[in-house]
């Protein structure tokens, strides 16, 4: 026991004296190594929370009711505020699936426009009083915030969107046509805020919501429910047959309520199209995306690699001019084997304090990719998220450093004594 604590003392003391005497070079092997490692972490990590984010996280909802077209189109368009509008849906054809007995909750949305860039959405005020974002968890107002008037030009907006276009209770704006910004496009409409809502962590953050009457009755709107064209005039009431809606968001009794309306709408209907599960249409969304994945999973491999192969080079490159520290260590009675084992130590240390400063690459890299990700689709990704790659990839960083620092250690064990005591 006492021989094998001196064993390994002498190696970690001929570790220390070179990982000292060649600082430069151990330096820029742990920063490819850490730059590699970060990678690897936040390749894999993104990949699991984003596919976790867009497939399980809370909508809210368990399908959306739209006209007939793609059913990856629509949960884009309504779900995470990304596409245009396949079309829109008859008055009619909302009130029949609201009255569906399987249906708990069905809540009209009308599209087209925006403020700044983030979608101004028309709904009902069904969104504020039943619709949860998670269970048991309604939408709440942030201080003396209240919800719109049905028939009034009032808006509520959602955190996020607030917080970058610095709307508050009390602000005036003016809708935008479009889901694009273009000053150019500007409505005459002014609208004022009544109420922003406590973040959700969800799509609903970046949208700012007004009636759904607001919509229809907004310059230069047209209504084509009954086929014809229709200009709401102020002071009149709208015909429920003229009157249309983007979509509409479903909130199911049962699941078996899904299969049942799948069933009806899609399959024998000709009318609309039933995006359900939302879960499963956003999950092909990534399979078809797969490939992807994949070209950057292989990069971040290849990368470790390439790092790998720097601790290789660095230590192999050093061996000519420490044949004569070697030499001197067999002279002083060191095995071949403690040789040996100083190199591959010293490669799997290099390889150790690369994946440590790797983490905060991995942070770093994290943090940059949460911020685009809720800028563009208010999902909002966890910087506490626990991958098994995040113990799982510096332990393998590790072994292959290791194993890069075998050909260095063979040409140290097989060093001739008087060679290079010899050599100067």
């Amino acid at each position: 026991m006492k021989g094998l604590l001196e064993t390994a003392a002498a190696v970690l003391l001929v570790v220390r004296r070179s990982l000292r005497q060649h600082a430069l070079s151990t330096v820029v092997t742990v920063g490819s190594v850490a730059l590699a490692s970060g990678l690897v972490l936040a390749v894999v990590s993104l990949q699991a929370q984003t596919y976790e984010a867009f497939t399980a996280g809370p909508v809210g909802f368990d399908a959306v009711l739209g006209a007939r077209g793609s059913q990856l189109q629509l949960v884009l368009n309504t779900v995470f505020h990304l596409e245009t509008s396949p079309g829109n849906l008859s008055w009619e054809t909302y009130e029949t699936i609201r009255k569906d007995p399987r249906v708990a909750l069905a809540i009209p949305y009308a599209v087209g426009d925006n403020y700044q860039g983030f979608r101004i959405v028309g709904t009902t005020a069904d969104l504020f009083q039943a619709f949860e974002p998670r269970p048991g968890e309604r939408l709440s107002f942030a201080g003396e915030g209240r919800a719109f008037a049905p028939s009034a030009r009032e808006a509520v907006v959602g955190s996020y969107a607030a917080a970058r276009t610095g709307l508050r209770v009390g602000s005036r704006f003016n809708p935008y046509h479009g889901v694009v910004f273009d000053e150019k496009q500007k409505h005459d409409d002014e609208y004022v805020v009544v109420g922003v809502l406590r973040p959700t962590n969800t799509p609903s953050d970046r949208v700012v919501w007004i009636p759904l009457e607001g919509v229809y009755r907004m310059s230069g709107h047209v209504l084509r429910g009954t086929g014809s064209a229709y200009t709401p005039r102020a002071g009149e009431e709208i015909p429920d047959a003229s009157k249309e809606v983007s979509a509409v968001m479903l909130k199911l009794r049962t699941p078996q309520a899904g299969f049942a309306l799948d069933q009806t709408i899609n399959k024998q209907g000709r009318v609309a199209t039933l995006a359900w599960p939302i879960g499963r249409v956003m999950a092909e969304l990534f399979d078809k995306l797969g490939w992807a994945n994949r070209v950057l999973t292989l990069i971040a491999y290849l990368t470790s690699l390439v790092a790998s192969g720097s601790i290789l080079a660095s230590l192999y490159n050093t061996m000519n001019e420490r044949r004569r520290e070697f030499a001197i260590l067999r002279a002083l009675g060191a095995r071949r084997a403690t040789v040996f084992s100083a190199i591959v130590v010293e490669a799997a240390t290099i390889a150790l304090c690369g994946t440590l400063v790797g983490y905060a690459v991995y942070a770093a890299i994290l943090l940059v990719a949460r911020a685009v990700v809720r800028a563009q689709t208010g999902v909002v990704l966890d910087p506490l998220y626990l991958h098994p790659a995040l113990w799982l990839g510096p332990l393998a960083m590790v072994a292959l450093g290791a194993l890069a620092g075998v050909l260095p250690a063979l040409k140290a064990y097989s060093t001739d004594v008087a060679t290079g005591l010899a050599s100067s």
